[in-house]
């Protein structure tokens, strides 16, 4: 069954028609990969997802449960992790307090799960520096930690590949691979870095001016011409 199940959801913003019927699955141990070009909707999609943005009509559901009039706080009680465009961190916490934010509902005094240094090391020898004073590659480590230190059953990541340099590209993309290959958990994937996008993928969709225009398995992303569909 489909972690996450979004179906025929629409969202507008003034009189603009934002989302138009858009349906798409989520499956635990899966990469779904969503891409698209620029201002198609995938940001305003991931949102609605969140609970940022209200839908007009339409269903989302978490493991089977409706979630579409949730608050953005419950939803992420109710397991989803997010990672932001632009990563969001808090500049002038420290880099375990940041961490700790991940924990917010959680118990006070939770400890910041050990695994979260076995796949960000670096994250381990910076515990006490300031978010502000990381390079923009180890303040995305940082967000994909802190969204992953509650144990999400749904991990949303929105374009993590912006603006890094290739080395921590490569270590984003193993972290999301194993995430996915351990099976606890659904990954959803904004990307606009094809190649990175297509090796990650076991489901993709485009997205064209707010509708799903294309959807299919990830290993099929060539034969289908996707890299033709979002080139701009």
């Amino acid at each position: 069954m489909s972690m996450l199940n979004v179906k025929n959801i629409n969202q507008y913003y003034g009189g603009s028609h934002i989302l138009r019927d858009v349906s798409l699955q989520a499956t635990r141990g899966q990469v779904t990969v969503i891409l698209g070009r620029n201002g198609v909707g995938k940001t305003t999609l991931l949102k609605s997802l969140m609970g940022l943005v209200a839908i007009k009509t339409g269903s989302i559901e978490l493991d089977g449960q409706p979630i579409h009039s949730a608050t953005p706080y419950e939803r992420a009680r109710a397991g989803i992790g997010f990672v932001p465009q632009g990563r969001e961190i808090f500049a002038r916490l420290t880099v375990e307090e940041n961490l700790r934010m991940g924990l917010a509902y959680k118990p006070a005094n939770t400890p910041i799960p050990p695994e979260l240094f076995d796949l960000f090391p670096v994250l381990k020898q910076m515990l006490q520096r300031r978010g502000g004073d990381l390079s923009g590659g180890q303040q995305q480590q940082l967000a994909i930690a802190r969204a992953l230190a509650a144990s999400p059953k749904l991990l949303i990541l929105d374009e993590p590949t912006e603006g890094i340099q290739p080395s921590i590209i490569k270590d984003i993309g193993r972290v999301i691979r194993m995430l996915a290959d351990r099976g606890d958990m659904a990954i959803v994937l904004v990307e606009q870095y094809y190649d990175f996008a297509q090796a990650l993928a076991d489901d993709y969709v485009v997205m064209e001016r707010g509708a799903v225009l294309a959807r299919g398995k990830g290993p099929n992303m060539e034969i289908d011409g996707v890299r033709q569909l979002v080139a701009i």
